[in-house]
């Protein structure tokens, strides 16, 4: 409540958006002066509910995406569910491991996606009409943003919406 702190605080929150701004326009000029990372860029972000920032992270934390399998990639960030077994046992399957920096990127592209991206907005309508809790079909749309994300950097081409 002192005007003092308030005026610290407000200082410290100004210094750091301006060292992202500076971040994100440096990582911005070596994209750009990469080809192949300016065409990954570009097919990224567009992909509705994909921002430069999350074009970033999948950029840089997972340099492999658009060489895997549509299983590996969702593994290998954690979004794909392991089973529980022994012997006779079955216990119930859930996601864990992986990369947990562009998990948790993916969450807010996700939810965009839910409501903007068409293809996906009807994936998670049914999953919710499927009587699927919400994390689960949130977790079911990360899952095929990733899978997205890779086919369409496998094949080299921008999202399109898919005829209805």
């Amino acid at each position: 409540t002192l005007a003092i702190l308030k005026r610290h605080n407000t200082e410290q929150l100004r210094q750091i958006e301006r060292q992202m701004i500076a971040i994100e326009k440096e990582i911005m000029l070596l994209i750009k002066n990469d080809p192949d990372l300016a065409g990954r860029f570009d097919i990224l972000v567009s992909i509705p509910g994909l921002s430069a920032v999350t074009a970033f992270a999948l950029l840089i934390d997972m340099p492999e995406l658009g060489t895997l399998d549509q299983g590996q990639a969702a593994s290998l960030i954690g979004l794909a569910p392991v089973a529980r077994q022994s012997g006779a046992w079955t216990g119930r399957a859930f996601i864990r491991g992986g990369r947990a920096n562009v998990r948790q990127a993916l969450y807010m592209p996700a939810l965009v996606a839910m409501r903007f991206n068409p293809d996906l907005k009807a994936k998670y309508d049914r999953l919710k009409a499927a009587g699927k809790a919400p994390k689960v079909a949130m977790t079911a749309i990360m899952r095929k943003l990733i899978v997205l994300a890779n086919a369409l950097l496998r094949h080299g081409r921008k999202w399109e919406p898919s005829l209805p």
